[in-house]
Formats: C-alpha cells, sequence, structure tokens
C-alpha cells in the first residue's frame, strides 16, 4: 500500500463499556479471538508505529507486544482523552484512530482515510457511512496535540465539537457501512458472530 508519509496509529481500547457489562471489549472474544486482534491486523499494514490505548487488563494488552498508553487522568474520559495520549507520544505528522470494537474494518479502508486527508490536506478526517459520522474511525495531523490539550483541560468531551474548531471532512464510506458494525452489547456480540 502506497503510504505518503509516515503514519503512527492507535487502537481505542481504554473505555468503560457500560453496556458491555464493564467487561473489557478489547479482550471480549469474537469468533475464538479477542476483539482488539481484528483492529490489530486491520491497522498494523498502513502504519509504521503502533499503539495500544488501554485504561486497565495492562499486563494483558501489553501480550499483543505494542507499546500500551493510557489516558493522562484516570477518570475515563472518553476517545478524545485516548487520541491524546497517543498525541503526546507518536513520533510522525501523522496520527490514525480506530476502536477496538469494530472487527469488520479492513486495511484498505483505513488506507483510504489517511488518503483522502492527504488529497484534502485537511487538519482531520473522519469515517461517515452515508448517515452519520464515526468519529474514532478518524486521520489527525498530529500538531493538534496542544488544541486537543487544550480542549480536555477545559472539560470537553465532545468529538465533534473538537473537530469544528479545525479543517475537517468527511470520508465517504456509505459503499462499506458494514466496516463500523461494532459490538457494545452483549447481544451485538452473539449476533455478529454468526455473521463473520
Amino acid at each position: 500500500m502506497n503510504k505518503q508519509s509516515k503514519i503512527s496509529g492507535v487502537v481505542l481500547a481504554g473505555g468503560l463499556a457500560r453496556r458491555m457489562n464493564m467487561q473489557d471489549k478489547g479482550l471480549v472474544q469474537f469468533n475464538n479471538k479477542a476483539m482488539i486482534n481484528y483492529a490489530l491486523q486491520a491497522i498494523m499494514p498502513v502504519v509504521d508505529e503502533l499503539f495500544i490505548n488501554a485504561n486497565r487488563n495492562i499486563e494483558q494488552y501489553q501480550q499483543f507486544n505494542y507499546p500500551v498508553i493510557s489516558d493522562a487522568r484516570d477518570d475515563f474520559a472518553g476517545p478524545l482523552a485516548g487520541v491524546y495520549a497517543a498525541l503526546k507520544v507518536c513520533a510522525n505528522d501523522v496520527l490514525l484512530v480506530m476502536p477496538c470494537d469494530s472487527p469488520f474494518m479492513t486495511a484498505s479502508g483505513l488506507q483510504t482515510l489517511i488518503d483522502e486527508r492527504e488529497r484534502c490536506q485537511a487538519d482531520i478526517a473522519v469515517a461517515f457511512d452515508g448517515e452519520r459520522i464515526h468519529p474514532v474511525f478518524m486521520v489527525i495531523k498530529s500538531s493538534l496535540k496542544n488544541s486537543l490539550q487544550n480542549y480536555l483541560a477545559q472539560g470537553e468531551r465532545k468529538i465533534d465539537r473538537w473537530f469544528d474548531q479545525h479543517k475537517w471532512i468527511k470520508v465517504d464510506f456509505s459503499a462499506n457501512p458494514e466496516f463500523f458494525s461494532n459490538i457494545n452489547t452483549p447481544e451485538q456480540l452473539a449476533e455478529l458472530a454468526t455473521k463473520e
């Protein structure tokens, strides 16, 4: 796959998963593999360095052999806190972000996000399924670190409000909405396991 500039990547596995009975979603088994395996498989081919953002079960995540980074604060402040943790340590100008609970995303889908941000020279590129955005699938310039730090310091959490402070684009995935089938509840886990 063509990579223009070097890309850092982070898989977000730092949430509380309240609707999943507080299970650690990245470690939940989906078709006999931990869910984070699917994310790592999709993201590895398109990045030059990779982090896992996790706030519990750190030792289990370390067994996947990528650096594990935690949020700066321990209040489970949402995905932007995980993005900020990655921006603080990433070595490259661009960061690719994806969640741990979407097992149908592909490397080529992620590459599309990377390519479109580059083509449009946007600060941020966000996946759009034809109906709504999926903000935890994004590619952002690492230079936005200070902006995000300030936003979080104000107690803000909403991703799209932060996007609006920058030049951001929606990347159309309406031909592949299945990429964004994610697993939030035990019921969804059982339903999607029959689809693969």
